[in-house]
């Protein structure tokens, strides 16, 4: 009997310990859940108190809280290495800079309680985007020739007072590759791509520094992009909303165009578009001409063309506007880039332009990139070729582009 009850004891003793599992397994618990991590990065739009207004680049506004623990770095732009970043004072801290916070939602399930902040003053963001804009304009740009992956070259053809020149543009492993969107005019729209995406007959237009006595160019930065090059006569325009339609003198069919404020215009004197033409025709003919004698209508300094104020149309933000010619003599391009800006309202009925557009999409309006009036002359003289040289793509609204 004693062994009998010596055996029920050791079940038991064996079932507590499985009853005690199965109890705590079925028994609820309270667990304790961990704070939801949150971050958003984009530009100070508001300081109120410890309360920052984040507007991230969607365009979506968040609030973030900082704390007496919040710790604040600041660095510069392009660098992502915490370890080269400098303590920021909160009050250093204004509207417009570029921000990353990290931190836990609060318990309203909005407002970020702000466990660091990562900050890129605004005035460290325009003296890159001044930097990289002086880049752009002693950069090149022209028409893609060739495409050689292997070699990682590109040969483009580049226009010039005299002919047309090729350079040999060299890319490697650390240089940063843009391509436009179709239906984007804006540098800041640009996304990073492969080489294969750039195609022969592109746009491309590379930062970097001249090499071989300006034959080749190494490049720290490309975009590139397809566009559209269309000569047309206008048949009617549309002021209220900006659009135009033009019929197309290589196809005969009428193109709808919509501008926008992105949209550089400009219609040349027509001594310039006189002088323009006569260069135009000698280089199709092969004649050499001298860079001492620049269009009719031109200034000597490549700087004030026509007698236009100098500086008048800077690429903006970074991207790759049309540059300021400099010693080296200047190119198309860059000469109308600087003439003052047209409107619609200055086009009529009858005009002929040459407009570089969106490679757009089936049923859309082109949206004008670039839009030159004045320019009968032009087409009595050159080329298609020679047109879409002179006509720039690149928008000059680009927007700013990411300083982090």
């Amino acid at each position: 009997m004693s062994r009998r009850r010596s055996s029920l004891n050791a079940q038991a003793g064996a079932v507590v310990p499985v009853l005690l599992v199965v109890l705590l397994l079925f028994t609820p618990v309270r667990a304790q859940q961990p704070a939801s991590a949150s971050k958003v990065l984009g530009t100070v739009q508001n300081i109120s108190g410890k309360t920052i207004t984040v507007l991230s680049d969607s365009g979506t506004a968040s609030s973030a809280v900082v704390e007496d623990s919040t710790r604040i770095l600041q660095i510069e732009p392009g660098k992502t290495d915490l370890k080269e970043a400098t303590p920021l004072a909160f009050s250093d801290l204004q509207n417009g800079d570029r921000v990353l916070v990290r931190g836990v939602l609060a318990d309203d399930g909005k407002t970020i309680r702000a466990a660091s902040v990562i900050a890129i003053k605004k005035s460290a963001i325009a003296d890159k985007q001044a930097k990289e804009r002086a880049e752009w304009q002693r950069g090149i740009g022209g028409l893609v020739k060739t495409l050689d992956p292997a070699a990682q070259t590109v040969l483009l053809t580049t226009n010039g007072f005299t002919a047309n020149k090729e350079v040999l543009v060299h890319f490697g492993k650390d240089t940063l590759l843009r391509r436009y969107a179709s239906d984007s005019t804006r540098f800041d729209a640009a996304k990073v791509a492969p080489v294969s995406d750039i195609h022969v007959g592109d746009q491309l237009r590379a930062r970097g520094t001249r090499t071989n006595e300006g034959k080749e160019f190494d490049a720290a930065e490309i975009v590139s992009g397809t566009f559209r090059s269309i000569a047309g006569i206008i048949t009617s325009i549309d002021a209220a909303t900006g659009t135009v339609v033009v019929q197309d003198l290589a196809t005969k069919s009428p193109v709808t165009l919509k501008s926008s404020p992105e949209s550089q215009m400009r219609k040349l004197p027509a001594q310039f578009a006189e002088g323009l033409a006569m260069r135009l025709k000698n280089a199709s003919n092969g004649a050499v001409g001298s860079p001492a004698n620049p269009p009719a209508g031109a200034s000597q300094n490549p700087s004030q063309p026509g007698g236009s104020q100098p500086g008048a149309m800077a690429g903006t933000a970074g991207g790759p506007g049309n540059a300021t010619a400099g010693a080296r003599g200047g190119d198309f391009q860059q000469m109308i880039a600087r003439m003052p800006a047209a409107t619609l309202s200055d086009l009529q009925k009858g005009d002929a332009i040459m407009v570089v557009t969106t490679q757009g999409s089936e049923n859309a309006p082109l949206t004008v990139i670039t839009l030159l009036g004045g320019v009968e002359p032009i087409l009595r003289a050159g080329s298609k070729g020679s047109q879409e040289m002179i006509l720039s793509p690149w928008s000059l609204g680009g927007g700013e582009p990411s300083g982090n």
